[in-house]
């Protein structure tokens, strides 16, 4: 939270103490729309009105009354509307945070929290089946800047994937290389529907092929399976790592299924909700009571066949997420995962976990438009099917900037001819050309010989800018750290490429009206501190998205 944010919930808090009891969190402060409106808005007033019953417009006058603005920092404060208090900020205040910005340098934008909350988010986790697709990659690039955000907000987050390694899926990706590794051999094999069908299932058998020879077609078929799974998980696992490596996704750990089972977490969930009476056998199968805890049915274990259900392991592994010290786990999901939200839920709770402490989010589904028309997604048509194929038609600065400019729970229509444009049109472009501007600017005053003192902080003159456009471009640079630590309290990483597209607007507004290089010194240092500290936080944002910035285009 920036320094101002706190500054006036603190006054607005002492102002209503008189009044009423207020918590902080009840003081929502809001950036208007229009700037004739202030800088910040309240709607506390409002909020009292209703509980004191009292106008609101009157205690709104009471709390203007009762601050106690001793740093100067308000220029004004006024009643607007049927309530709201918004506040505008005084000049001195606002050259006194471009000074502090500039002393934090490269960490502008971070918090620092002494007791920081554990969280694990979990994303990606896709079958070891087969190449990602393209909601894998969107996940993908939410997961991953969600995990950056937390970071940078004061928490302690870490990322993982976790790999489904045993169960029917792998088994019948094993099935489905035998096949094939028998059909390279001469044989006459029916591949069933149930079969992976792609062309990567065939390219595995060959690889097999080439690798071992026809050793493996002599063995046992349980033998023969064993390795083929295996080996297929290993070479899916590696070529899902590169694409994500690629995409700028990295993970802190990928676990396995198969971890949670032999360390034995598989069981002790059984156990665990036995003695509490939450497991009963009905029709050959154990079932777990989750109705208890809110589900909408109750939910089976262990089939009759003796072998569990994805939904077990599962919570053995989640189980383990709590073990290893995690307080909060953040799961984000597909958009067919929505129906599973409240078995998991249940489970945890079942399992001694705070309800709250388990959160999901959905990723949404991910169309494409090509002239303004819905392609189908279809391999065999050479559309767009994977992550793999998106990154090589339109790169990944584009791929992930569109994946995360859009509110993640909402369905995307990904413009393929609007990504490939290099104009201000693509938002991606308009960001990164703000930034590439800057540092050709600080490339041209450093050639005239008016580039920034090192310690710019404390020998230019900040106060040499006056101009609105100057001011607002130091406003809303100075609301970056505010960005930063909503987008990671609400999970809503869509926050920060559009605050970027409007500093990007607001530094061309300043650019196009001011020059940076003048024959008078002292406003050009201001300039040019300025522009540095533009270039930080672009910088800084583009980086938490996962997307370069550029000094050149």
């Amino acid at each position: 939270m920036s320094d101002i944010t706190t500054y006036l919930k603190k006054q607005i808090l002492d102002a209503i103490a008189p009044i009423a009891e207020v918590k902080p969190e009840e003081i929502n402060l809001s950036v208007p729309r229009d700037s004739s409106h202030g800088d910040y808005s309240v709607n506390i007033a409002m909020r009292l009105g209703k509980k004191l019953r009292r106008n609101p417009r009157q205690i709104a006058d009471l709390i203007i009354k009762g601050l106690h603005d001793s740093n100067k920092f308000i220029e004004k404060a006024l009643v607007a509307g049927p309530g709201f208090i918004n506040f505008t900020l005084s000049p001195d205040y606002i050259i006194d945070a471009l000074r502090k910005i500039l002393q934090q340098g490269d960490d502008f934008g971070k918090t620092v929290s002494q007791n920081p909350e554990k969280i694990l988010v979990e994303f990606v986790s896709a079958n070891p089946t087969g190449p990602m697709n393209v909601v894998s990659a969107r996940t993908g690039a939410v997961g991953d800047t969600l995990v950056k955000l937390l970071n940078w907000s004061g928490m302690q987050a870490k990322s993982e994937y976790y790999v489904n390694d045993t169960g029917n899926q792998v088994n019948n990706l094993a099935l489905s290389v035998d096949l094939r590794y028998r059909e390279l051999l001469g044989e006459s094999v029916e591949i069933p529907p149930e079969a992976y069908h792609g062309d990567y299932i065939i390219d595995l058998a060959e690889k097999i092929l080439k690798e071992h020879g026809p050793d493996y077609f002599l063995k046992e078929d349980e033998s023969r399976l064993e390795f083929f799974k295996k080996d297929a998980i290993k070479r899916i696992v590696a070529s899902q790592q590169a694409d994500l490596k690629e995409f700028q996704v990295t993970f802190d750990r990928w676990f396995f299924e198969s971890e949670a089972i032999k360390a034995g977490k598989v069981r002790s969930v059984i156990d665990r909700l036995l003695g509490l009476g939450l497991i009963y056998d009905y029709d050959g199968c154990l079932w777990f009571k989750s109705t208890e805890y809110g589900d909408d049915e109750d939910r089976v274990f262990i089939k009759s066949d003796g072998n569990p259900t994805y939904f077990l392991p599962d919570c053995g592994y989640h189980q383990t997420k709590y073990d290893r010290g995690f307080t909060r786990l953040i799961d984000i999901w597909g958009p067919d995962h929505h129906g599973y939200i409240p078995r998991m839920t249940a489970a945890l709770e079942a399992l001694g976990y705070p309800r709250e402490s388990f959160e999901t989010l959905i990723v949404q589904q991910v169309n494409f438009l090509k002239d303004g028309v819905k392609m189908k997604m279809s391999k065999r048509a050479g559309m767009i099917v994977t992550m793999r194929e998106l990154i090589d038609e339109v790169g990944v600065d584009v791929a992930r900037y569109f994946f995360l400019k859009r509110r993640a729970n909402s369905h995307l229509d990904f413009d393929l001819d609007l990504a490939k444009k290099e104009s201000d049109e693509n938002p991606v472009y308009y960001v990164q050309y703000a930034h590439a501007r800057i540092c050709s600017v600080l490339g041209y005053a450093k050639n005239q010989g008016a580039s920034l003192e090192s310690d710019a902080e404390t020998i230019v003159n900040l106060s040499e800018l006056k101009k609105p456009e100057e001011l607002d471009l130091i406003k809303i640079l100075n609301r970056f750290p505010d960005i930063i630590s909503d987008a990671a309290r609400t999970r809503e990483v869509h926050r920060l490429p559009m605050y970027l597209e409007s500093v990007a607007a607001h530094f061309h507004q300043f650019y196009h009206n001011h020059r940076v290089v003048t024959d008078d010194a002292s406003l050009t240092q201001a300039r040019l501190a300025l522009c540095k500290v533009a270039r930080t936080v672009l910088r800084n944002g583009l980086t938490l998205l996962g997307v370069s910035a550029p000094e050149k285009m």
